[in-house]
Parts: structure tokens; C-alpha cells; sequence
């Protein structure tokens, strides 16, 4: 479990250092100022989970340190520190927001007992939330049913790196559970107990994109009229979920790559940097090394995401697994609906199994809950579900046919490759010329198609010359 951060704000140095070595040898990670104002700076550059202020401070006292705070981070417990005489001014800053106040001199017993109140709903909050997630991720969600062996490997990898600091990246097509498998990390990460913030690349304008990932400051630019914080410095202390992050603009990937590196953030319009504890998972539905090569991607931010990689598998390769997750998501339909579907006919899942799910698991979900909501009978029937002939590409051709297809596409591919020469054209294909010329007839090619020629039937007998290129 990660140190708990405290803020403390004193004057006295002699009080402020004995105030630190306390809370350092209870556990805290303590950062210590002597003014108000270098205290602010530091809840701009770091979260804490408490703060604790003297009430009678030089320039900015206690009650203002409170209130920006407050403003800083809303949910801060902020604990003030008074003489008996200063007791009405506390009891203000509690109304303005302040968790309490303790009053001078006290014991260490006593000090704990005030911290650990202010602390504990946080903890609370925090608890139960990682629950639901743990509860809803581990126990609820697609891939936790798999048994297919593909994702049995790939689970085996998460638990792996889950409780690491390392960097993930997570390949798969649309609809395969990208941020499902994210949060499953997240969830068994030494920062669990921290946010779980997610950012789909592709949605975000390139204009507002610095904002949003970073921040900015009031009166930054034209319209920000308040301070924002960026999903970054509120993903602090947990992770940072960027799906399609093959979508974002080069700009952004330079400032990425440092916000990595250097585990800080600048705001827009902000001349001080704000430090940041947060994990990266990226994700992509493209081929980033294909993108790196096209120069779309930078070839630094590339290598600095794929520490881990992780490649999903499409719902076609990961067959065994349909009917479990056709059946949970069937549970899940029943529910919101409020039927009582009993499951599906043995026609309706064999459609199920042999469909090729272009829109993977995302897909799969869609259509069953289609079909609860249009089914009269308490069974999924065959006309429910999709055809093997709605997809083109996933249609289901006899072994003959299948070969010939491949064996079409594969001479046409060689020719290309050899610019139509078919000496070398045969010799790659390990046939004879004599072979190789039957198998061109066959299919209607010729060798001037590599460069552009118009098909044209092959004239004369199998060992007839054509014009090499």
C-alpha cells in the first residue's frame, strides 16, 4: 500500500520540524512549508490526502490556506492547528469547510486519533470503490468467464505485470474488451485504490486536447474563465487509461512522452510544472509499428508505451468462449428488462458459433440484447441471431472452393512480387515452368498482369512460351 501524503503548514520551524518527524514515524510521506503560499504551490504540483494548518500563519493564514485548498482539491480534509484564544476562528474555517481543528499544545495519541478521523471516510470511499470495481471486473465482465486458451495465456500475462508500475499497452480490434481488461489491471494494481480514468483518443478535437490531458490555468486562453485540473494530475495516484492512442496528434505525443518520462505536467498557460504518480495503459486498434513507419506515430513515445505489450484476441479465434459469454450477456438482458429468456435453441447457437463477429464481443453483446428484446417464445430461436452469409468475409465455402480462391489470390500475389517474371515467379513458388504455366491457364492470369495488363485467357498448350517481363 502506497504512504499516505500530508501537507503541513507552520510558521514555527521548531514545531513545524518535531510536527513532520511525528507524522514521518506514523507512516506519512509529510511534505512540510513555512507560508501559506508555498504551501498552495505544492497542492498545485501534488495530491494529498490531508492537510494540516496552523490557524495564525505571517501573510496568508490559516482560514485563506483553507479555503484555496479547498479550491485546489474539493475533498481535501483540511485539519487546523489553534491555541485556546484562536478557538472562534477555527470553529469558522470548520463552516467553511475544514474537517476540525486541534488544539496546542497535544500528544501524539491525540494527533493520530484526529488524523485517522479525517482520514477515514476518504479510506472508505476509497475501499468501496475498488470493491465494486474488483466485484464488477472480476466477477462480472466477459473476459473473467473465458476459458478459450488464447485468453487463459493472456491472463496469465496480466497477473504477471498487474502489480507493477510498468507501462501497458493492449492491442485487439474494436469490441474486443480493450478497457474491460484495463480496469481488470487496474484493479489488481498497487494502485487500486486510486482513480480509474479513461480517455478515448479519437473523440477529443486536436484544439482541446492539451487542455483536457493537462489542464490549464485561469485565463489561459480565450474562455477559461477557471482553473481546470487535466485528466493526468486527477488520474494521480491511479491510472491513465488512452484508448486509440494511435489517434493522437503528433503535438501531443512530444508532450506525452515527457509527461511519461519526467512524471510531471505543465498546464496550459502555466509556468511551474505539477508532479504525478500514474500509471499509463495505452490501447490500439492499429498497428502502431505500421503507424511509426508512416510517421504518424513517434518512434520514442512508440517504444516508451510498449514495455508491455499485450495482444487481444478477435472473438473468431477465441470461439470456446461464445456461448458462456452469450449466456452471461442473456443474464444481463434478462435483468434489465425484467424477462426471462431460458437460453437459446441449439440451431440459434450454432449460428452463434460460426459467425465471424467483425464487432467481436462488443457485438456479440448488441445481439443478444436484440434479441431478448424482440423474441416472443423463452428461448433465443435461430432467426434471432445473425447469418453466416451476412458477412462476406466470414461465409463458410466448400474445401474446393476455399483452395481456389487461395490459390487465385496467391499466383496473383507472386506475379506482383516478381514483376511477372515466371522463371522466377516458379522458382518461388517451388513449381516447374511447365507446372506453373497449367496453374496460370487454370485461373484465366497472365504474367503481363503485373504490370497493369487486363486479364486474358492463356493460348496454346501448357508448355507454350508467354512473354516473360
Amino acid at each position: 500500500m502506497e504512504q499516505e501524503r500530508i501537507l503541513v503548514v507552520d510558521d514555527d520551524q521548531g514545531l513545524l520540524h518535531l510536527l513532520k518527524m511525528r507524522l514521518a514515524a506514523m507512516g506519512f510521506d509529510v511534505t512540510s512549508c513555512t507560508s501559506g503560499e508555498e504551501a498552495l504551490d505544492e497542492a498545485r504540483r501534488q495530491v494529498f490526502d490531508l492537510a494540516i494548518t496552523d490557524l495564525r500563519l505571517g501573510g496568508l493564514d490559516g482560514l485563506a490556506v483553507t479555503e484555496e485548498l479547498l479550491l485546489i482539491h474539493p475533498t481535501l480534509p483540511v485539519l487546523i492547528l489553534t491555541a485556546h484564544g484562536s478557538i472562534p476562528n477555527a470553529v469558522e474555517a470548520i463552516q467553511k469547510g475544514a474537517f476540525g481543528y486541534l488544539t496546542k499544545p497535544f500528544d501524539d495519541k491525540e494527533l493520530r486519533g484526529y488524523i485517522e478521523k479525517a482520514l477515514a471516510q476518504q479510506r472508505m470511499t476509497r475501499e468501496i470503490q475498488r470493491l465494486k470495481l474488483l466485484v464488477k471486473e472480476l466477477y462480472g465482465l466477459e473476459n473473467v468467464v473465458a476459458r478459450s486458451p488464447k485468453m487463459q495465456v493472456l491472463f496469465q500475462q496480466i497477473a504477471q505485470v498487474a502489480d507493477t508500475d510498468a507501462t501497458i499497452c493492449l492491442f485487439g480490434e474494436t469490441g474486443t474488451g480493450k478497457e474491460v481488461l484495463a480496469r481488470v489491471i487496474h484493479c489488481n494494481s498497487r494502485k487500486a485504490r486510486g482513480p480509474f480514468i479513461a480517455l478515448n483518443c479519437a473523440a477529443i478535437p486536436e484544439t482541446l486536447f492539451e487542455s483536457e490531458l493537462f489542464g490549464h490555468i485561469k485565463g489561459a486562453f480565450t474562455g477559461a474563465s477557471n482553473s481546470k485540473r487535466g485528466l493526468i494530475q486527477s488520474a494521480s495516484g491511479g491510472t491513465l487509461f488512452l484508448d486509440e492512442i494511435g489517434e493522437m496528434p503528433l503535438a501531443m505525443q512530444v508532450k506525452l512522452l515527457r509527461a511519461i518520462q519526467e512524471r510531471e505536467v505543465k498546464e496550459v498557460g502555466a509556468d511551474y510544472s505539477t508532479k504525478v504518480d500514474v500509471r499509463i495503459i495505452a490501447a490500439s486498434n492499429k498497428d502502431l509499428g505500421e503507424a511509426v513507419r508512416l510517421g504518424t506515430f513517434r518512434n520514442d513515445l512508440y517504444y516508451r508505451i510498449q514495455v508491455v505489450p499485450l495482444t487481444i484476441p478477435p472473438l473468431r479465434e477465441r470461439r470456446d468462449d461464445i456461448p458462456l459469454l452469450a449466456q452471461h450477456f442473456l443474464k444481463q438482458s434478462n435483468r434489465r428488462m425484467n424477462k426471462d429468456i431460458r437460453g437459446f435453441t441449439p440451431s440459434a447457437m450454432q449460428k452463434l458459433m460460426l459467425y465471424p463477429w467483425p464487432g467481436n464481443v462488443r457485438e456479440l453483446e448488441n445481439t443478444v440484447e436484440k434479441a431478448v428484446v424482440m423474441t416472443r417464445q423463452d428461448m433465443i430461436t435461430p432467426d434471432l441471431v445473425p447469418s453466416v452469409r451476412a458477412s462476406a468475409e466470414g461465409q463458410i465455402k466448400p474445401l474446393t472452393e476455399a483452395k481456389e480462391e487461395f490459390e487465385k489470390r496467391y499466383l496473383k500475389e507472386v506475379l506482383q512480387l516478381t514483376g511477372g517474371n515466371i522463371s522466377r515467379a516458379a522458382q518461388f513458388a517451388g513449381r516447374y515452368r511447365a507446372d506453373f504455366y497449367k496453374m496460370l491457364k487454370k485461373y484465366g492470369l497472365h504474367p503481363g498482369n503485373a504490370r497493369g495488363k487486363p486479364d486474358m485467357e492463356l493460348e496454346g498448350a501448357a508448355g507454350e512460351k508467354l512473354t516473360e517481363v
